[in-house]
Parts: structure tokens; C-alpha cells; sequence
């Protein structure tokens, strides 16, 4: 019976989560089609630059939500975890595509600083305006899962930080519109391309370490350690290896030393003890080796 509300709930939790993707990049699309006829009509460069941002994120929750389909597929022969990595993946490519479009913004925020144009300081305040409030709902969408999952996180903290790159450019335009500063808009266009970078950072350096294995950033090796040795009759922990499954899920092996003499009955309740502590310390997937302490491994590691 647990187990069944279990599943369901988790169910329950994927589907709520797919729903939030597909609102999020409806809302997106839309606003980037009306920022795109505004950049048009108002000859705005920061229009533009955010429609370009806001379209990447389109592509970026696509790919997020392409990845959590793929994520649901069982394990097969071939592919013994599943899909469940290509959420590691789209979170990398994320990152990657954000960071090329900052550097498009850039380029041609350089040309246009040397040759500014005029542009509809009202229009420009009035569309950016919108931009809040579309980002800011998508952004909500997110708010509630976003420390589950990285792929989430990030969706949530770019919208977050569009919602901000908005309110920066009505700012902008209504300085604009009074001032006829013109070259107020480059300028804006490179604080949105600052903010687009500092958010991508974090993404980008997180998404590289899972997909290298490195230890995920929520499993603290040294906690682990002293939870395994903490318990009775464990006498070490060595071979060990921590990665990451999915941005939600992570798994270890390694060798366990216990004293001599145990019975295979108490040598399975330490790793039942083990197994328990260690889904505590966001490890969910955990084989381990027993050795006891006058029959150690030999290979290199232990």
C-alpha cells in the first residue's frame, strides 16, 4: 500500500512538473514573439537581446522537458540506468547555449555603442513591463521544486533573473523616453548580458562536474565516511565512488571492512543499517562489497 502511494505520488509530483514546462514555454514563446515585433518597431537593442534570452529559454525548458520524458523510460540492456542522464546533459547544453548567446549580445552591443539610434522609450518600458509579469509566473511555476532538481533550479533562476533583467529595461526605457539618452540601451543590453552570465556560472560549473562523475554538490564524502564508520563492528570504508545518476539521483559503491566472525545475517543488517542513513545523505543507489578484516581486497584503491 506504501509503496503504491508512493509511486503515485511520485506520478502525481512528474506530472506537476510537466505541466510547469509547458506553461513556462508557452508564456516564453509568446512574450518573445511580442518582444521581437517591438525590437522591430522601436528599434530597440535591448528588446531584442532579451528576446533572444527569452527565446534561449524556450529552447533551454524544451530541452529540459525532452530530458524528463526520457528520464521515465525503464533501463535496458543497453542502456542500464536508463536514459536518466540526459537530464545531466540538458542542463550542461543549457548552459552552454546561454553562454554563446551572451556572446552574440555582446558583439553586437559593441557595434551599436559607437553608433546609437533612436528609439521608443515608452514602448520599450511598456513591453518590458509585460516581461515581469511573464517571467515572474513562470518563475512561480518553478519556486516549489527547484531545490530537487538542477535542470529545475535552473529554469527557475533564469526566468528569476529575467523577471529583473525586465524591470532593469522599463527602467531604461522610461530614462530613455524623458532623457532621449539613446545610448542608455547598449548599455542595458550589457547588464542583461552580465546578469545572463552570473546565472549561467553556477549552472554551467554544476552540470560539467555530474557529467564528469564528480561527486554531486548535495553528498558530503566526509559525512558519509563518519556515518559508515560510526557504526558498530564497521571497522572501513575505502573504494569508494559517489556520482550522479540524474540531477535528482546519485549512487555509490565501495568496499566495506567489518570485523571477523560476523554471520551473513548481521553483515546484511549493517548494510541495511547503511543503506538507510546513506538515502538520508541524498544517495540513492548503494552497492556494497564486504570484506572482513583478515580477508582485504588487493586492487589498487583499497
Amino acid at each position: 500500500m506504501t509503496n503504491e502511494h508512493n509511486h503515485n505520488h511520485g506520478t502525481e509530483e512528474i506530472t506537476s512538473i510537466n505541466k510547469a514546462f509547458i506553461v513556462g514555454i508557452c508564456l516564453n514563446l509568446l512574450f518573445v514573439i511580442i518582444e521581437v515585433i517591438a525590437g522591430f518597431r522601436t528599434n530597440s537593442l535591448a528588446l531584442f537581446t532579451d528576446a533572444g534570452h527569452n527565446l534561449t529559454d524556450v529552447g533551454s525548458l524544451l530541452l529540459s522537458l525532452f530530458a524528463f520524458s526520457l528520464a521515465k523510460i525503464k533501463p535496458n540492456k543497453s542502456y542500464t540506468y536508463g536514459y536518466k542522464k540526459t537530464t545531466i546533459l540538458a542542463s550542461l547544453a543549457n548552459a552552454v547555449v546561454l553562454l554563446v548567446a551572451v556572446g552574440a549580445i555582446l558583439w553586437e552591443t559593441i557595434n551599436r555603442l559607437g553608433k546609437p539610434v533612436e528609439i521608443q522609450g515608452s514602448t520599450v518600458a511598456i513591453v518590458a513591463f509585460a516581461g515581469i509579469a511573464v517571467n515572474s509566473v513562470s518563475a512561480f511555476l518553478f519556486f516549489k521544486d527547484k531545490e530537487k532538481d538542477l535542470n529545475i533550479k535552473g529554469a527557475y533562476l533564469h526566468l528569476l533573473a529575467d523577471a529583473l533583467v525586465s524591470l532593469g529595461v522599463v527602467i531604461g526605457g522610461i530614462a530613455i523616453y524623458y532623457t532621449k539618452f539613446y545610448w542608455i540601451d547598449p548599455v542595458l543590453s550589457i547588464i542583461i548580458a552580465i546578469v545572463i552570465l552570473y546565472s549561467t556560472w553556477s549552472l554551467l560549473k554544476n552540470s560539467l562536474r555530474l557529467s564528469l562523475d564528480g561527486v554531486p554538490e548535495n553528498v558530503d564524502i566526509q559525512k558519509v565516511m563518519d556515518e559508515v564508520l560510526n557504526i558498530k563492528n564497521v571497522t572501513d570504508f575505502h573504494h569508494l565512488h559517489v556520482w550522479a545518476i540524474s540531477t535528482t539521483q546519485n549512487a555509490l559503491t565501495g568496499h566495506l571492512v567489518v570485523t571477523d566472525h560476523l554471520t551473513n545475517e548481521e553483515i546484511m543488517k549493517i548494510k541495511g543499517i547503511i543503506k538507510h542513513k546513506l538515502k538520508h545523505l541524498n544517495i540513492q543507489h548503494i552497492t556494497l562489497e564486504t570484506e572482513s578484516e583478515g580477508n582485504r581486497c588487493k586492487e589498487p584503491g583499497c
